[in-house]
């Protein structure tokens, strides 16, 4: 998403509920551990899960990865309004797979959002094994693919009433191109991921989460 407008219309949507919620999940499944050491946000867009984790954690630091330059403008541009989090919190561009991180491995690996927009799902899996390593805190949330196109309209209808129609479009095509809990599954097995729970948690998200072995 290397669309100026594109990415800022996303920059200013709001986000609140659904970014607040992830990292209320991630401190539900892992906060009791007391996270230490780096986050990487796969997908990270314009950076907001990446300063919220950052602010909940700050013994962490975070890298924030995503292929689109015209996002990670607005991320930095985030960035520099909170100098507290400046030299806790880094963004690189890259693409995955192959991309280039200072960290050879993280101690939890996040994504929001990502998983639906690849090509090949297992691009994120191989990812996560990647960059991660036994012990490695994973959580991952995505959208859910409705039954239907109606039920897609409907949800698009409740919950983007007053955004953009770039937001809306894309939402709608984002929900038709999203997976089932059981595809999402499958997608574990065959990366030999094992032991991660998946689960519905709203009427359009889906949230899988587990710690590398």
């Amino acid at each position: 998403m290397d669309d100026d407008a594109q990415a800022r219309a996303y920059a200013e949507a709001d986000f609140e509920a659904a970014n607040s919620s992830f990292v209320e999940h991630f401190d539900a499944r892992f906060g009791a551990s007391e996270p230490s050491g780096y986050i990487l946000d796969l997908g990270c867009g314009p950076g907001d899960i990446a300063l919220r984790l950052a602010r909940r954690y700050p013994q962490c630091l975070v890298h924030g990865l995503d292929g689109a330059a015209a996002m990670l403008r607005f991320a930095e541009q985030a960035l520099v309004r909170e100098p507290e989090l400046q030299g806790r919190v880094e963004f690189f561009q890259g693409l995955l797979p192959g991309a280039r991180l200072p960290q050879g491995n993280y101690q939890a690996i996040v994504s929001n959002s990502l998983l639906h927009h690849l090509h090949r799902p297992q691009i994120l899996w191989q990812a996560v094994q990647a960059y991660g390593r036994a012990g490695t805190r994973v959580m991952v949330m995505d959208l859910l693919r409705p039954a239907s196109q109606e039920q897609a309209r409907g949800i698009v209808d409740q919950y983007s009433g007053d955004e953009p129609a770039v937001l809306k479009r894309d939402f709608f095509n984002s929900l038709l191109a999203a997976f089932t809990l059981e595809e999402v599954r499958d997608q574990l097995a065959e990366a030999g991921i094992e032991g991660f729970d998946v689960q519905r948690i709203s009427d359009r998200h889906m949230l899988v989460s587990g710690i590398l072995p």
